[in-house]
Order: C-alpha cells, then structure tokens, then sequence
C-alpha cells in the first residue's frame, strides 16, 4: 500500500506534488495527467488506508475517492493533452505536456515533485524525481493516479454521447473489441489518434 516514505525523503519540503497520467495507450481521446499535494503530508487515515494505484480499484471506488479528494485539503491540479497534440508532438511529448498543465493549475506551486514512471518531464517549475510504480508505492501519486483516470473516463463518457459508436463509455477509449467493431462499420472520427498504428491503418486503407 502506498505511504508518504518518499514525500518524508524531502527534508524541510512541504508541498510536494504526486503526478501521474492516464490515457496514453487507447486509441482516442486526449491524454490527462493529475497533480496532488498533500499540504504537510497530512491526510485522513481512512482517505490513506483507501488510497491505491488507480488500476487497482473498481471504478466504484475510483468515483468515490475522486470526490473524497475534492473534499479533502488535498490541493489538486489537472491538465491535458489534445488528440492533436498526441499525433504532432508523440506521446510521450504530449504526456509531458499534460503534466507540466497539471502543475500549472495545481492552487499553489509545488516545492518538490514525484512523478509516476522513468522519466521526468521537462520545464518543470521545481525540482522533481521519478518513480517507478509510483502511483502503488506514494500516496501523493496514487492521488493523482486517481485524479487523472475519474477525470478522463468521466471526459470519455461524454465523447460517446457524441460518437456512441465505439464504446467509450466502457473502454475508454482503448484497442477493445467494441472499439474495432465500431471503426469498421463507422471509421474514425474527430478524437482518434490518428498516429498511433492501428488508426493509421484504417486511414491508409480508405
């Protein structure tokens, strides 16, 4: 279970940001990252006990620590990338694009910054370190692992109003069945990503 062993690293820091991402492997849709700062490292310990990497929870539990996070004192930035930041930058560059906004709209600058992964972002306003399966080890990443995955599922949901061809509202955008059986018979639209192989395809073939 996550813990702050890592934020207590920073000696004399006190507003240290946790920042993952969701969305960098489906097909469509924009990638979003989540900053969270837990000001002082103090949290409730039943907010801390629920906290988890994001993959690990039930949508369920997803949606109802999203909201005990507003609740919260945490303080909370997001921010992301667009499909057509996606195909012109790549995106690990877009990813990194939606972080540093995340950064940018938390309430108050970041002192320090742990990053979920193996690399850091440039052009970040403070010092920073990445970590490696973050968002299950620190409880300011799995935070923000949990910030980014509500905010985009809930923004998928919304496109599948709009184009409920291809299933968003439950993959969210990934490679799934549904998702292929939706491209065949309507092809791609508007919120695809139009670099990523299997959509480029689809384009090369029409």
């Amino acid at each position: 279970m996550p813990d702050f062993k890592y934020e207590l690293l920073c000696e004399k820091t006190k507003l240290i940001a946790g920042i993952d991402e969701a969305g960098r492997g489906p097909w469509a849709g924009p990638v979003v990252a989540g900053a969270v700062i837990f000001p002082d490292l103090q949290i409730s310990d039943s907010l801390a006990k629920k906290l988890d990497d994001s993959k690990k929870l039930t949508a369920a539990k997803r949606e109802a620590l999203f909201e005990e996070l507003h609740a919260s004192n945490a303080l909370i930035g997001c921010g992301m990338a667009s499909v057509e930041e996606i195909d012109s930058l790549n995106i690990l560059q877009a990813t990194f694009l939606a972080m540093n906004r995340a950064v940018k709209n938390l309430p108050q600058a970041p002192e320090f910054i742990i990053i979920d992964g193996n690399k850091i972002p440039p052009d970040l306003p403070c010092p920073a370190r990445f970590l490696i399966k973050g968002d299950a080890l620190s409880l300011s990443v799995a935070a923000a692992s949990i910030i980014a995955k509500v905010t985009r599922d809930r923004l998928m949901g919304e496109l599948a109003k709009e184009f409920p061809y291809y299933g968003w509202e439950k993959n969210a955008g990934y490679g799934t069945k549904a998702h292929q059986d939706g491209l065949k018979t309507h092809g791609i639209c508007i919120h695809h990503r139009k670099s990523y192989a299997p959509i480029r395809k689809i384009i090369n073939e029409i």
